[in-house]
């Protein structure tokens, strides 16, 4: 049978924290200069009792801007990149699949972590920061259209309905809250950690990962069946 799938241009769209980089740099950040209060805030973004807009706001309204050079010196120093990561790039580029990457981190840190791997900035959906208050502000270039209403801050729906289904088969990796809207719109869904329980919950096909070698070995694996 014929996969209507392959007369689709592939576009894959990639989470930043906890996907690219082993760790989540927001997290770590917030648990290193451990503010007061954060835990709480923390835990209610991550059970989507709050939207990822108001936490990530409140995060990082607890920490004062004055501390602008020893917060961007740690988001970048801190972060490991998961093992296969330039490979899979290599692999997206061999195979002419688009590679997008939709963070709902802050560009002080994705930007200088992505420098090495060549990808055009307009390829990068990320959020902002203002340092010039007394509090760090967190500013949203990319809001939710009006087909969402879940207050995402860097909405991955809306970057994603840029790519019409019936032209794309849309790709999603990813690993948590900020990925959830996304995988219900995905064809393919490679998963780790809150995004593979929230798939589970939700009935929707994925394929689990802890490198992106075993991404390779899935859409290889993928394309031979088809």
């Amino acid at each position: 049978m014929t996969n209507p799938l392959t007369t689709k241009k592939r576009i894959v769209f990639c989470d930043f924290d906890g996907t690219i980089t082993v760790n989540d740099n927001i997290i770590a950040i917030i648990k290193h200069f451990n503010p007061a209060g954060w835990e709480e805030i923390a835990t209610r973004t991550i059970s989507t009792e709050l939207s990822i807009k108001d936490g990530v706001g409140q995060l990082f309204r607890l920490i004062p801007a004055s501390m602008q050079n020893e917060v961007v010196s740690f988001g970048i120093s801190n972060a490991k990149i998961r093992e296969g990561f330039a490979e899979f790039l290599a692999y997206c580029k061999k195979n002419d699949i688009d590679f997008y990457v939709t963070s709902g981190g802050i560009e002080f840190f994705v930007y200088p972590i992505l420098e090495s791997f060549d990808i055009p900035r307009d390829h990068i959906y990320c959020n902002a920061s203002d340092f010039t208050g007394k509090q760090i502000e967190i500013l949203w270039p990319h809001p939710c259209d009006g087909h969402c209403s879940n207050n995402c801050g860097m909405c991955k729906t809306t970057i994603m309905r840029n790519f019409p289904a019936d032209q794309y088969e849309r790709i999603i990796i990813g690993d948590s809250v900020t990925d959830f809207e996304g995988a219900k719109l995905a064809d393919a869904v490679y998963s780790r950690s809150h995004l593979t329980t929230k798939c589970k919950e939700l009935g929707i096909d994925h394929k689990e990962y802890e490198t992106f070698f075993d991404i390779i070995d899935a859409m290889n694996a993928e394309r031979k069946t088809t």
